[in-house]
């Protein structure tokens, strides 16, 4: 399979090969753009045509500042949840007849028109969700290289049909894989347009059709995807776009009769429910993504700038806010007290502020959930260790005015459970460790599975590190990011344990057939 090729002009999580004076010019006109849509109201859309509802409308305001009203975007209800599914059930069988090769033009579309509009994109995910300016426009770059990367997995596979073998001189047997049908996607806010496209085009591309419902953090991103498809061709009723709260419309979507599998990015807790209940008349496919602890480990022999560099590049990205994020850190005693002191030089020279402006790299937290939550992780930190670095709420103007906290660093004694939960916020506990044998073991405690970096220069602890780490996303000597980066065709992303589901990911050669089941086709020539 051909990967994904980079374009000459492209930021990635990890890499960029832009004009910056150019890149900054645009950003700020499709910031002024933005700016200018603030505060209108939206509808839901269903099988092409806008729907209004009763329901109090979600009010989306900026964490960066939570006196600007983005939007205010209707909310589904479960009714709306019906209408949705019925008319993506009347799409779906024409859209499936469609040759592959028809479907696979109007995904393409859809990535170009990504690309044509990924400063307004990445403009309003800078505002929406706290992202930098290199973030966003990462988020909008891998987008439209997921939607490329799933249709050339169907070229690749020729529509995946292939002739099979005769028993017998008078037959023919063709396998061929065929789309399940209407498939519920749920995402989440932190990757709002990456992984809201990559599931969904995933779904798209074959044969199927799709009920969407977004963040309630991040909706008007997603109605960004669903204005994508829309003029790039897709038929009334593949796309479906509903805006809600996960406890009414997302419930409801997950549970719907009429709903032939799901595929969702978000909580364990919220994945393992929807595993748990969604196959009661018959096994449905669930493609789940849940977040990670990710862990990166530092040996004796580790290039400890490299290292110190990586680790806070993955801790601090997006704040934390990443499901591939370092949250964790076991380093050799022998380098402790060397690589602690890089890696606070680091952290303190981020520079904090709006993330929509030029060189921001720290943003705010999501919502006020997520303070309470750095809050408390502080406050057991304090008493089980040394908090090294951070640990506040910052109140000083601006950043009063949005949900902003310290990037955050503390030593804890490996016992401490803050090694263990999943917090997606900007706080990284250091644990010290006599080696790669305990560093391995206590990397393989947690629940999750998700990404694991290690910096060391011994083969020996590389090779015993890829063979017994429990994760599906390993990074050795990564200086750009320990744990996080992986980009379509580049680096798979699979969950493993409780970070994930099937055991093959997104970003990987294996995704686009797994939205679909094999037919065996034979036919007896007369």
């Amino acid at each position: 399979m051909t990967a994904t090729a980079l374009t000459t002009s492209k930021i990635t999580y990890t890499s960029a090969n832009v004009d910056w004076e150019q890149f900054h010019r645009q950003f700020d006109e499709a910031l002024g753009l933005v700016r200018g849509q603030l505060g209108r109201e939206y509808p839901l859309y269903i099988g092409a045509e806008a729907v209004s509802s009763t329901a109090n409308p979600i009010v989306d305001r900026s964490p960066i500042d939570t006196r600007v009203v983005l939007g205010r975007f209707a909310v589904a209800t479960g009714e709306h949840v019906d209408r949705a599914v019925a008319a993506a059930r009347a799409a779906q069988l024409a859209w499936a007849r469609r040759d592959w090769r028809e479907r696979v033009t109007t995904l393409r579309r859809a990535a170009a028109l990504i690309r044509e509009r990924k400063f307004e994109l990445a403009a309003i995910m800078s505002l929406e969700v706290g992202k930098s300016r290199l973030e966003s426009m990462g988020d909008a770059e891998e987008s439209a290289d997921l939607i490329d990367y799933y249709c050339q997995q169907v070229e690749d596979a020729g529509g995946f049909v292939r002739q099979m073998a005769n028993v017998t001189p008078v037959e023919r047997n063709t396998d061929v894989l065929r789309p399940y049908g209407v498939f519920a996607c749920i995402a989440p806010f932190n990757f709002p347009l990456a992984l809201s496209t990559g599931m969904s085009s995933a779904a798209l591309v074959a044969g199927n059709t799709v009920v969407y419902k977004p963040a309630e953090d991040a909706p008007w991103t997603g109605l960004k995807l669903y204005e994508v498809y829309r003029d790039a061709g897709l038929p009334a009723g593949a796309f479906n776009y509903l805006s809600g709260h996960g406890s009414e419309a997302g419930e409801a979507l997950w549970r719907h009769r009429g709903v032939d599998g799901v595929v969702f990015t978000g909580s364990k807790d919220v994945g393992l429910k929807i595993h748990q209940g969604l196959s009661n008349r018959w096994i449905k496919p669930c493609l789940l993504e849940l977040g990670g602890k990710n862990a990166a480990i530092v040996m004796e022999t580790a290039d400890l700038d490299a290292a110190a560099e990586g680790v806070a590049r993955s801790a601090f990205g997006l704040q934390n806010q990443k499901c591939s994020a370092t949250s964790r850190v076991y380093v050799h005693e022998n380098v402790a007290q060397s690589f602690i002191a890089k890696l606070l030089e680091k952290t303190k020279a981020l520079r904090i502020g709006d993330p929509t402006e030029r060189d921001v790299s720290f943003g705010p937290v999501i919502n006020a959930e997520s303070v309470a939550k750095f809050q408390r992780a502080v406050a057991r930190a304090r008493k089980e260790g040394e908090v090294l670095t951070g640990g506040d709420r910052l109140t000083s103007q601006p950043l009063a005015r949005g949900h902003y906290v310290a990037p955050t660093i503390a030593k804890l004694p490996l016992t401490s459970t803050l090694f263990l939960d999943e917090l997606f916020v900007p706080f990284l506990a250091v644990g010290i460790v006599a080696g790669i044998e305990e560093a391995i073991a206590e990397t393989n405690k947690t629940e999750y599975g998700l990404t694991a970096g290690i910096f060391s220069q011994r083969d020996s602890d590389i090779a015993r590190f890829f063979d017994e780490v429990e994760a599906g996303v390993c990074y050795v000597n990564k200086r750009t990011g320990a744990t996080t980066g992986a980009w379509p065709g580049a680096q798979p992303f699979t969950g493993w344990k409780g970070s994930g589901s099937t055991g093959k990911g997104g970003c990987g050669p294996y995704y686009v057939a797994q939205f679909m089941r094999e037919q065996s086709r034979t036919v007896i020539d007369t």
